[in-house]
């Protein structure tokens, strides 16, 4: 019965498969969801594994060491330019929204000293124009820019090949439509936008610009594989958050716990250096601002909420009240992401079939009740007179018009009054969250304006997430958590009637709690709350609130970047392979498909037939021993086969082999001509033009093959499977029957290889159990298996001793 639930869960994972789009220039649609439009080509896996073939080794062995320290010089150059290209674009952005939302807030409120309504008006007309401004440019311009852009950079690092996310129009889309969107006032940040920003820079400077829109460059085209792409896109992510928050660490840790499937070391220090390299031109913008260059640029757009003054110590009996917070953020923390997939299915089942037209109506109608919500509800709510404020406080109250700070005048008939609810409601969500972390500032909010506002917004970051605007939700999370937060430390200070316990410090663990509930993030989140806040004291509540929060969310939902992928048809490999997968074994997996091969010399005309008959992007190649018996040599990917099917300077009228089986002869391709560009789907089928001649020929695979693909016992356990598969970035794995015969046994000595001197190319290796390369060829030439069955050269790899 177990079989049957897995096969019937496979033949669904495959319906789901080949519904994916199917689009030579595909991308993402307006909301971020898989556009099924078309069914040409579908989502593809990138190519992860280092396909080791002739061609890849005659290159490796021309390479000198000038060669490899020259191309780590470069991985650290581009390191260097993705941190100064990340941080640049989040200056821009950053400078950008809050001069809009400056000059709206002065305009708005020096109209209504003569006028509410008309200042109401002018509110409502701005915001739209902005929000108008960015759906219009992800509908018509950048559609794969909408959304938050972290599933898809998710998905892009855990191997799966997203048409148009890191194009150089995304990039545009993501920027612009980031001001708009956020300038707007709408219930979303951009911090999850940075983030793909980040991804987007690195990758175009992996592939030395955009081609299409003429600004490339032929000296930064140096890294053409998927492998390397892959290194600088989390590069890019981790200096899209280091530029968010101002948190280089947090930015590593980021990019290690959420989007990466795949981590080494050498990795992690261009990774710390990016993210370093962005925090340095983040200051330095901010150094520069405060001379007065960055007009409305002030406190607020670099998210730091400094919170060094605030409680110093905690009591026992606070524990409590900081585990209920937990316990609160992680209940609505699951409850948002259980609502944003309701809505976004609406929207896509529904609302986005309509078109372009019906997504612009929807953002600018959200607009506009966004803007009627947060300018309409102050008016509702009566002013409180201003605290008596000690003489050597910064504090003002109230607050003059259209300056930042806390204690806002809105509609207050008295001069020594404030309106609390406007102090969050009508104003950018920086200065708002600034506002609900400030200390000693008891009292400042009351709890009905908290309840109200945390009812309201909620909702809107509901209704507001999956439009077609590029959306994080780092910031609104902040927003929730820090208001429910803070009502709790309202409860807290009256209860337990202590000088000591300051409500902003309520707020900032609320704001970690609805972060760790419903992002399921624990490690990375919690240094970033800790760099954005500058207070290393409350580090060990930080903790306690997202471990809580964390695990009550489990309970209910997986993270919200997870659920959006699964929603966005985002084949994601998970952390960890499905119980079921225990009891499965590979040949259980493989069902009883067809398993399409190719001779080593292949007709032309019969391997255009078997590329047209299927989609498959890899084909085992079976030579003959000389005794007759079939013997698999290696994995011809599709993409390989197709270049050598346009060059076609490869074609020979003999039927016979031109090369040894190794692959060795004259070559006359580079390796990086079977690269595939990233911003496109690569050589079709379809666009090569093949004459009766052409077909007629033969092209002998063998120097273009993987000759070492990785080869798994059929009665091996799916979850080691699943876990080889993911840990090391594959995209095929051979499942073959048990071997015959083992030649060796490679243990942990067999891997420790010393270099004999500083001159010599040569390697020892310390075992009994590696044989002669000669030896091995002969054995490969005088035996062989079946098709089904190849000889595996070193079978295994133990560890043992430790």
């Amino acid at each position: 019965m177990l079989s049957n639930h897995f096969e019937n869960g496979m033949d669904m994972a495959r319906l789901a498969w080949s519904r994916l789009p199917h689009s030579e220039d595909g991308e993402l649609d307006g909301v971020g969801l898989l556009s099924t439009s078309s069914n040409r080509n579908g989502v593809e896996s990138l190519d992860y594994e280092v396909i080791e073939n002739y061609a890849y080794r005659e290159e490796q062995a021309q390479r000198g060491k000038f060669f490899v320290g020259y191309n780590v010089a470069v991985k650290w150059f581009f390191a260097l330019l993705i941190g100064i290209g990340t941080g640049l674009a989040a200056v821009f952005i950053n400078i950008s929204v809050e001069n809009f939302a400056g000059w709206k807030f002065a305009l708005t409120f020096n109209i209504i000293q003569k006028s509410y309504l008309a200042g109401f008006l002018m509110y409502i007309l701005i915001n739209l124009a902005l929000v108008f401004s960015s759906v219009y440019i992800i509908t018509h311009f950048a559609p794969a820019a909408a959304g938050s852009g972290i599933p898809e950079i998710k998905g892009y690092l855990n191997g799966i090949d997203i048409p148009g996310i890191l194009l150089f129009r995304t990039l545009i889309g993501k920027i612009f439509g980031s001001i708009g969107s956020v300038g707007g006032g709408l219930a979303l940040g951009k911090e999850g936008p940075l983030v793909h920003t980040g991804a987007c820079i690195a990758s175009l400077l992996g592939q030395g610009g955009s081609t299409k829109y003429h600004l490339s460059s032929r000296w930064l085209q140096g890294f053409k594989s998927d492998r390397d792409r892959r290194d600088l896109v989390t590069c890019g992510c981790a200096a899209g958050v280091a530029a968010a928050f101002r948190a280089p660490v947090g930015g590593v840790l980021f990019a290690l716990e959420e989007v990466t499937s795949w981590w080494r070391s050498q990795l992690m220090w261009r990774v710390f250096f990016t993210s370093a390299v962005v925090a340095v031109v983040v200051r330095v913008a901010m150094g520069w601002c405060k001379s007065g260059n960055c007009g409305h640029f002030g406190a607020g757009g670099f998210i730091i909420w400094d919170i060094s003054d605030g409680q110093e110590d905690y009591s026992f009996e606070e524990l409590l009240p900081m585990a209920v917070i937990g316990i609160i953020g992680g209940l609505l923390g699951a409850l948002f992401n259980q609502l944003t997939i309701y809505v976004t299915r609406w929207r896509r089942n529904y609302l986005h079939k309509k078109g372009n037209r019906v997504k612009i109506y929807e953002a600018c109608l959200i607009s506009v009740l966004t803007s009627v919500i947060s300018f309409g509800l102050p008016l509702l709510r009566n002013c409180s007179p201003c605290p008596d404020s000690d003489p050597g406080s910064e504090i003002e109250c109230p607050r003059a018009p259209g300056a930042d700070g806390n204690y806002v005048n809105f509609y207050c008939g008295k001069d020594k009054e404030y309106n609390d609810l406007a102090t969050i409601f009508f104003n950018t969500q920086d200065d708002a969250i600034r506002n609900l972390f400030s200390a000693k500032t008891i009292h400042e909010f009351s709890a009905k304006s908290l309840l109200t506002f945390l009812v309201m917004f909620y909702t809107l970051a509901v209704v507001t997430f999956g439009t077609a605007v590029p959306a994080g939700q780092f910031v609104p999370g902040i927003m929730i958590g820090s208001t429910y937060g803070r009502l709790v430390g309202i409860f807290t200070v009256n209860h337990y009637k202590k000088l000591n316990i300051d409500e902003g410090t309520y707020a900032l663990l609320g704001a970690a709690s609805f972060l760790g509930g419903s992002m399921r993030m624990t490690v990375s989140l919690c240094v970033i709350m800790v760099e954005i806040t500058n207070n290393l004291k409350l580090l060990p509540l930080i903790m306690l609130v997202l471990l809580i929060s964390k695990a009550v969310g489990d309970v209910f939902n997986e993270g919200l970047y997870d659920e959006q992928a699964r929603l966005r048809g985002i084949p994601l490999l998970e952390s960890r392979p499905k119980y079921v997968m225990r009891k499965m074994t590979a040949r259980e997996a493989c069902g009883n498909q067809k398993v399409l091969s190719l001779p080593r010399v292949v007709k032309v005309a019969d391997a255009v037939s078997i590329l047209r008959s299927n989609k498959h992007n890899g084909f085992p190649v079976v030579d003959h021993t000389r005794d007759g018996e079939p013997l698999v040599i290696g994995l011809m990917l599709r993409s390989h086969l197709l270049v050598l099917l346009q060059s076609k300077i490869d074609f020979q009228h003999s039927p016979l082999p031109s090369h040894s089986r190794s692959g060795s002869g004259a070559i006359r391709h580079n390796f990086s001509e079977f690269a595939k560009p990233v911003s496109s789907k690569g050589i079709s089928i379809d666009d090569i033009y093949l004459s009766s001649e052409d077909l007629e020929m033969y092209i002998d695979l063998a120097p273009f093959l993987n000759p070492s693909p990785y080869v798994v016992p059929e009665d091996m356990s799916l979850t080691k499977v699943y876990n080889l598969f993911r840990q090391l970035g594959l995209r095929h794995i051979f499942v073959v029957p048990r071997a015959s015969r083992v030649i060796g046994v490679i243990t942990r000595k067999d891997l420790l290889i010393e270099e004999e001197s500083e001159d010599s190319a040569t390697m020892e290796l310390q075992s009994t159990s590696v044989r002669d390369q000669r030896h091995k060829t002969r054995l490969l030439e005088e035996n062989g298996a079946d098709a089904e069955r190849p000889l595996l050269n070193g079978l295994l790899v133990q560890n043992q001793s430790f």
